[in-house]
């Protein structure tokens, strides 16, 4: 599980590289690889965490500190545990498998809570388990399969549970209205409501300073350039336009889906606003707020998305990370290289905020984890 090689203000050396398609999956780091030319901030360093994974996803941090992660094409939650702390995992120990598609996880209580496309279950969890001690329990059923297939999930400081469910098409209307929207539920499961719909794919779901906040995956076929992908703090019982209507710059009012949305279908003007857009077909993912205190000032409380990366568009659009400070919407580049012209060498998936103020990011493109620390430049 160790990889001994590493990248530094913005040049990373001996892996990765030349997936010349993104479904590509490189499952062991190789020497022999070129140099995949990923640039960070001045400071930043990245190394490879993990890797062997086939579709690493979503990311949580254990009451110990250890780290877990989903992987929807093996259907297992593995725990990458860094006891040494040496910034590697130690190993690679699966915590549960024979799950339907995991994708969202969170713990809670004695519990490790994990969202397939499919349904919520819960694993009972003390500290410092490796592996699950007991068979899955039974949360809540959710709406199964369709175009957008994974299922997010995080806990509010209500102590309620939030799921986020993407549509069944590009776009259309929906008959369950558990798609394309966030529902609430109570910790076991009971007495769900819709929170917020109108969001064809939010992948991303986060609470921060009282606040969720979430990702959004705007439709397809429209063009290079329509709709933007937005980023919105959600309200309960808001609409955020999907699929009559898309949000085309920050703090402006959404405008009709120009070859779906019809007068009387839904209000653009009840709509609720982007706090930040960013280029179409990006496809963010997973977000994280910088709550840690080993990166500079000026990180701390923004927040860090990871945009997958576009199918559809040319130029293509995405594969990397952006930062975004959720009281201004401003969107600055991160984490750029796995895009090349029309050459990709990763996808970035999801963000994570170690104990130790590192941050970690999942590449479903290579099967691979990275840890992004930060270390003050020699004057």
């Amino acid at each position: 599980m160790r990889s001994p090689y590493f990248w530094e203000a913005g040049v990373i050396t001996g892996i990765l590289a030349a997936v010349l398609s993104s479904c590509a999956v490189v499952t062991r780091p190789n020497p022999s690889l070129p140099n995949a030319g990923l640039t960070l901030p001045p400071g930043f360093h990245a190394a490879v965490y993990a890797d062997g994974m086939k579709k690493p996803r979503l990311m949580a941090v254990a009451p110990n500190g250890d780290l877990f992660v989903t992987d929807s094409a093996a259907g297992r939650v593995y725990v990458l545990p860094d006891r040494d702390a040496n910034g590697q995992s130690d190993r690679r120990e699966v915590f549960a498998e024979g799950l339907n598609e995991p994708h969202g996880l969170e713990f809670r209580g004695d519990y490790l809570y994990v969202a397939t496309t499919d349904r919520v279950v819960r694993f009972r969890y003390a500290r410092g388990d490796l592996r699950a001690g007991a068979e899955a329990q039974h949360v809540v059923e959710l709406a199964a399969g369709g175009q957008h297939k994974s299922r997010t999930l995080v806990f509010g400081p209500d102590g309620r549970m939030y799921v986020a469910s993407g549509s069944s098409c590009n776009v259309c209307e929906e008959s369950d209205p558990r798609r394309a929207a966030v529902w609430v539920y109570d910790a076991d499961g009971k007495n769900g409501r819709l929170f917020a719909s109108g969001l064809r794919n939010a992948v991303g779901l986060e609470w921060f300073g009282g606040q969720l906040y979430a990702t959004n995956n705007g439709r397809d076929l429209l063009g290079n350039d329509i709709p933007p992908e937005a980023f919105f703090r959600l309200q309960e019982g808001g609409n955020y336009g999907w699929p009559y209507c898309y949000a085309p710059a920050p703090n402006t009012r959404q405008v009709r889906d120009p070859s779906f949305g019809r007068e009387g279908q839904g209000s653009c003007e009840s709509a609720q606003p982007a706090f930040a857009t960013t280029t179409a077909h990006s496809a963010p993912l997973g977000l994280a707020f910088y709550t840690g205190t080993a990166f500079p000032a000026e990180y701390r409380g923004l927040m860090f998305v990871a945009l997958h990366g576009s199918w559809n568009r040319e130029p293509k659009s995405g594969y990397k990370v952006v930062t975004i400070h959720p009281q201004t919407g401003e969107v600055r580049d991160f984490l750029t290289g796995f895009l090349k012209g029309l050459t990709t060498s990763g996808r970035p998936v999801d963000l994570q905020v170690a104990p130790d103020g590192a941050l970690f990011l999942t590449d479903d493109g290579n099967g691979l984890i990275y840890r992004i620390s930060y270390s003050a430049p020699r004057s």
